[in-house]
């Protein structure tokens, strides 16, 4: 009887804390919502000096309440789960459990309280909430075109590396120390903030040929802009166009695995070889 009393117990713990199509269920993903946003709240107002002068000891206490709170929460979510290492290892897991532990390792680093924002993340619950998962699809077809473009992005990376290296080290060579370029590292930094457009003017050229080799480096961080832009446009557009064929020309599955988005005058299925329906 006391078994069955805790699977019962459990498995309402779960209902209420995982699920939310029950009312309760609902409740909590919004009053746990709402708490986080105001222990982030909290944490950004705590660092604001005048407040934390006048109101640090408040805010002190909230934030160990609101720690306490999600401490249970993630104690009641491992004891109902029924796979606990999954859970752990999930996406929402590891961002649970590190939303807590700021404040704890705080008695060590106490800087490290300010990493609670953290917390913000989980607010990322109310997509199941709200039922916009539909909007899953754009983040997943924008996921997606990344992935299918990584080799280009690294190849645009390393080219734009390259050239911020040169742009340093001739302007190490131009201008040096006596005009503030005091190492090549020092240069690439220049590098970076120029060919960026960031344009900080903490350093700046000062002979005339230091200025035209900054102006090629500026020109450089225009045309740069633009082909990153060009990649992901590229893979989103090709990534968009085949889901599209899948969806009109989802009735010409393969018979063995089911899959879809064949060319239109395919006859066997190009991932298992089987034949095509037709229809």
């Amino acid at each position: 009887m006391k078994v069955n009393l805790s699977k019962d117990v459990r498995q309402i713990i779960y209902e209420v804390i995982f699920g939310y199509e029950s009312r309760a269920g609902r409740l909590f993903d919004v009053a746990l919502i709402v708490m986080i946003l105001a222990s982030v709240i909290a944490v950004l107002m705590d660092s604001v000096e005048d407040y934390h002068l006048r109101y640090g000891a408040f805010f002190y206490r909230l934030e160990w309440f609101f720690t306490i709170a999600f401490t249970i929460e993630y104690l009641l979510r491992l004891y109902s789960t029924p796979n606990k290492k999954t859970y752990v290892f999930s996406f929402y897991g590891l961002i649970d459990l590190f939303s807590i532990m700021p404040t704890y390792i705080a008695f060590l680093l106490p800087s490290a309280q300010y990493l609670i924002v953290i917390r913000i993340m989980r607010v990322l619950r109310i997509f199941r909430i709200l039922k916009l998962f539909r909007y899953m699809g754009e983040a997943n077809l924008l996921y997606t075109a990344l992935l299918q473009a990584r080799r280009k992005i690294l190849v645009f990376l390393f080219s734009v590396l390259t050239l911020i290296v040169i742009f340093g080290a001739l302007m190490f060579i131009i201008e040096g120390p006596e005009h503030g370029f005091h190492s090549i590292p020092h240069s690439i930094y220049w590098a970076i903030v120029t060919i960026t457009t960031v344009g900080y003017g903490d350093i700046s050229p000062q002979t005339p040929l230091g200025q035209f080799v900054a102006g090629l480096a500026m020109i450089c961080g225009y045309a740069i802009i633009a082909v990153p832009t060009g990649i992901i446009g590229a893979e989103l557009m090709n990534e968009y166009q085949h889901r599209s064929k899948d969806e009109v020309d989802g009735s010409r599955k393969c018979v063995s695995c089911k899959a879809t988005g064949h060319d239109l005058d395919a006859r066997f299925c190009k991932y298992c070889g089987n034949l095509i329906n037709q229809a």
